[in-house]
C-alpha cells in the first residue's frame, strides 16, 4: 500500500468512494489490510456477489487493486487499497451535485459512527469508555490560517496512521477520528 496521499479531483471517483457500502469496504481494507470478497462479505453481512460488484466499481475508480501475490490459487482474488489516505475538498467541485451529495453522505457517516459509540459505549471495558473525546469551539481565522489548521491536523493524524504498530502488548482498537470545520454564526 502506498503511503501517498491521493487528492480526489474526479467526481466519478468521489461518487464511487462515497457510496456507504463502498466506504465501509475501503475502511475495512484500511484497518485490516488486504482481503478477499468472501472475507469482506462476512464482515459486512453482504452477499459475496454484491461485494465483488462494489470492489469492481472501486477498482475502476483506481481506489483498490488486486493483490495477486496473496492468492493461493487462480480463483482467489485479493484486494488492497491503492492509497492509504484520500483527500478531497468540495471547493474542487464547484456546482457539482456529486460533491454536495458526497459531503452530506460523509457527515451522515461521521454522525452515525458517533451515535453508535454513544449507544454502545457501556459494552466497552471501563478504560475505553472515558478515552474518546469530543470538542468544539468557535475561532476567528483567515483562509490562510484555516488552511494551516487543516494541514497541521492532517499531519498529526498521519503520524499515528502511518506508524508501525508497536509490539508492546498494549491493546489497540480501531478509533474513528473526524474533524470538520464549518462557517456560520454562534
Amino acid at each position: 500500500m502506498s503511503d501517498d496521499i491521493r487528492e480526489i479531483r474526479d467526481s466519478k471517483v468521489l461518487a464511487a468512494m462515497s457510496h456507504p457500502l463502498r466506504r465501509r469496504l475501503m475502511e475495512l481494507l484500511h484497518l485490516d489490510g488486504p482481503a478477499t470478497a468472501s472475507m469482506l462479505a462476512a464482515k459486512t453481512d453482504q452477499a459475496v456477489g454484491n461485494i465483488s460488484h462494489h470492489m469492481k466499481v472501486l477498482a475502476a475508480a483506481k481506489l483498490v487493486e488486486e493483490a495477486p501475490e496473496l492468492a493461493r490459487d487462480q480463483r482467489e482474488r485479493w484486494w488492497k487499497r491503492t492509497s492509504k489516505t484520500l483527500r478531497w475538498a468540495s471547493a474542487d467541485f464547484p456546482d457539482d451535485p456529486v460533491a454536495e451529495a458526497a459531503e452530506v453522505l460523509t457527515l451522515d457517516h461521521q454522525t452515525a459512527i458517533a451515535r453508535q459509540w454513544i449507544a454502545t459505549r457501556d459494552t466497552y471495558p471501563e478504560e475505553w469508555r472515558g478515552a474518546p473525546f469530543s470538542m468544539d469551539t468557535w475561532i476567528r481565522l483567515s483562509t490562510a490560517e484555516l488552511d494551516e489548521l487543516n494541514e497541521r491536523i492532517f499531519l498529526l493524524i498521519s503520524e499515528f496512521d502511518n506508524r508501525t504498530e508497536p509490539g508492546d502488548g498494549v491493546e489497540r482498537r480501531p478509533v474513528f477520528f473526524a474533524a470538520r470545520t464549518s462557517l456560520g454564526k454562534p
